[in-house]
C-alpha cells in the first residue's frame, strides 16, 4: 500500500527543518570551537587539574603516540564548544518541537532554554568540582612502592569527557519530567508511587555511566534523586497549567 503525498509532504517537511537546525546547531559548535581552541592549552590545563591535585609531586599525564596530544587538544575544544554552544542547541530543540505544541506552551522557550543550559552546565560542573577531586584521588590511592599510576592522555580525557557529558544530560531529569507530564505520559501522583523503583533504577544508572567504585556511584545517585523529587514539583506545575489550559479552551 503505498503512501499518500499529502502524509509523505508533512514528513520530508519535518526532516528538513530537523536538517536546517542540525545545521545551525553545527555552524554555533563550530564557530565555538574555533573560538576555543585557540585557548586549548588553558582549557586543558583546567580540565586536567582536578588529577594534577591529587597526583603524587613530580608525577603527570603522559602521551605514547606522536598525534595523541593534538588530539586532546581537539577533544577540549569541542567539549568547550558544546559547552558554550548549549543555548543555541537547545533553542533549537524548543523550535523544532514548537509546532507541535499549544499557542500558550510555546511562551515556555526562554524557561526551556535557560533552565536546559543552567541544568547541563550545572551538571558538568558538579561532575568536575564535586566528583572529579574525590573519584581521582580514591583511583590514585591504590598507587605503592610496587604499582605506579601512570595516567595517559587519551585514557584521562575519555574518561573525564564521559562523566562530564553523563552529569550534564542526567541533570537534565526535571525538564524531561516537565515535558513528559505535559505530553500526558507521565503524571505527579505516578512519580509519587513510583519513589522506590526511580531509587533503584537511579543507583542502576549511576553505576552504568560512572566507574565502578561506591562513592562516585553514591555522588551521582543522590544529585538525581534529589532531581528526581524537583521533578515531582515540576510536574506539579506542569499538570496545574495543563488543567488551567484546558478549563480555557
Amino acid at each position: 500500500m503505498g503512501i499518500d503525498v499529502d502524509e509523505k509532504q508533512p514528513f520530508m517537511t519535518h526532516l528538513e527543518e530537523l536538517r536546517q537546525r542540525l545545521i545551525v546547531c553545527i555552524i554555533a559548535v563550530g564557530i565555538c570551537f574555533v573560538v576555543s581552541y585557540f585557548f586549548a592549552d588553558k582549557i586543558f590545563e583546567l580540565l586536567v587539574s582536578p588529577l594534577k591535585d591529587v597526583l603524587p609531586k613530580g608525577d603527570h599525564l603522559i602521551f605514547t603516540n606522536l598525534p595523541e596530544m593534538f588530539i586532546a587538544y581537539i577533544k577540549v575544544s569541542l567539549v568547550s564548544a558544546i559547552l558554550i554552544a548549549a543555548p543555541v542547541i537547545f533553542y533549537e530543540m524548543w523550535m523544532f518541537v514548537a509546532p507541535g505544541l499549544r499557542k500558550n506552551e510555546k511562551q515556555y522557550v526562554l524557561p526551556f532554554v535557560l533552565s536546559s543550559t543552567v541544568l547541563f552546565v550545572g551538571g558538568a560542573l558538579f561532575g568536575y568540582f564535586i566528583v572529579f577531586p574525590f573519584g581521582f584521588k580514591f583511583f590514585i590511592s591504590f598507587s605503592n612502592d610496587y604499582v605506579k599510576a601512570m595516567p595517559s592522555v587519551k585514557e584521562y580525557f575519555s574518561f573525564s569527557i564521559k562523566l562530564l557529558f553523563a552529569f550534564g544530560v542526567v541533570f537534565e531529569l526535571p525538564v524531561i519530567i516537565f515535558f513528559l507530564t505535559k505530553l500526558g505520559i507521565i503524571t505527579t501522583d505516578f512519580l509519587k508511587k513510583q519513589r522506590k523503583y526511580a531509587v533503584l533504577i537511579t543507583f542502576i544508572v549511576a553505576a552504568i555511566l560512572t566507574p565502578p567504585d561506591v562513592a562516585t556511584q553514591c555522588m551521582m545517585a543522590a544529585p538525581l534523586l534529589i532531581l528526581y523529587e524537583i521533578g515531582i514539583l515540576v510536574s506539579r506545575f506542569a499538570g496545574k497549567k495543563k488543567e488551567d489550559t484546558n478549563r480555557t479552551i
